[in-house]
C-alpha cells in the first residue's frame, strides 16, 4: 500500500520566517550537502519546500547566493563574516521581517512539521526556544526572537562563536526531551547528513520507503554518489 503524506498546515502566519543556514563548508562531505540530489530535486530544495507550506516567508542564508539561484525565496550573507553559525543566525534574525525566526541547518532530512509547529506555539515563552533531543540542546533547530539581536551583536563583537554563549543574557524556554518524544520518539528531527556514508543510509532508506531510485534534478545519481565515493576514500 502507497503511504501519502499528512497535509501540512501553516503554523505561523505572519509572525515567524523560516531561515535556512547553508552556510558550512561541508568537509565531511567533500562536497556541498545542500545541494546532493533527494527526492527529485536537491537537498536543501526539500527542506526549503517544507518551510514553504509551513512559513509565510523563507529566507536563506549563504555567503554564496549563486550557487542558489533556483530557491525562490531571500538570500542573505553574513554581517559577521567568518563567524561561523552564530553569525548565520544573526543574519537571519537580523534580516527577518517577523518578529521570530525558526532556524534550521541545511542538512536535516527528517524535519517533523508538528514539532516546528509546537515550538511556534511556544514563542511567547522566551527569546530563544530550543528542543533537546537524547545529544542535549538543538540551537539548529530552534526559534529565536528579534530581543536576541543585542545580545547576539555583543557575543560576536567580542569574538564569541558558539550559538549558546549569548543565551544568559536573554530568555530561554527548554522543550524537554519528554516534550519532544512525544511527537518525534526517536529524534529524527536532529539528525542531519555530514558524509557520504550518511547520505547513501539516508538514499538506502527512500529507495526502502517508496520502493524505486530516486531521480535527481539535475546531473545524474550516479555522478553525485561518485563524488561522494571518492571524498569517503579520501576522508575515511
Amino acid at each position: 500500500m502507497k503511504k501519502t503524506r499528512a497535509a501540512r498546515r501553516p503554523v505561523a502566519a505572519g509572525g515567524i520566517t523560516g531561515v535556512i543556514l547553508a552556510g558550512g563548508v561541508s568537509s565531511r562531505m567533500g562536497s556541498n550537502k545542500a545541494l546532493l540530489p533527494y527526492r527529485g530535486g536537491r537537498f536543501i530544495e526539500s527542506i526549503h519546500r517544507l518551510l514553504g507550506e509551513l512559513f509565510d516567508d523563507v529566507l536563506l542564508v549563504t555567503n554564496t547566493p549563486e550557487q542558489y539561484d533556483f530557491l525562490p525565496c531571500r538570500k542573505t550573507g553574513d554581517l559577521y563574516p567568518g563567524m561561523g553559525t552564530l553569525a548565520g543566525l544573526h543574519a537571519g534574525l537580523q534580516q527577518s521581517r517577523t518578529p521570530y525566526i525558526f532556524a534550521v541547518a541545511c542538512d536535516m532530512p527528517y524535519l517533523n512539521p508538528e514539532l516546528i509547529a509546537m515550538l511556534a506555539r511556544y514563542r511567547d515563552r522566551g527569546d530563544v526556544v530550543i528542543p533537546h533531543g537524547d545529544k542535549g540542546a538543538e540551537p539548529l533547530h530552534a526559534l529565536y526572537g528579534k530581543g536576541c539581536l543585542p545580545a547576539m551583536e555583543r557575543s560576536l563583537d567580542a569574538g564569541r562563536r558558539r550559538i549558546v554563549s549569548f543565551f544568559p543574557e536573554v530568555r530561554v524556554w527548554d522543550v524537554t526531551p519528554d516534550e519532544v518524544a512525544r511527537i518525534d520518539p526517536r529524534f529524527d528531527s536532529f539528525k542531519n547528513i555530514n558524509t557520504p556514508d550518511d547520505y547513501f543510509a539516508l538514499r538506502e532508506e527512500e529507495r526502502a520507503f517508496c520502493g524505486l531510485a530516486l531521480r535527481p534534478a539535475a546531473g545524474s545519481v550516479e555522478e553525485a554518489e561518485g563524488n561522494a565515493r571518492g571524498a569517503l576514500s579520501v576522508t575515511g
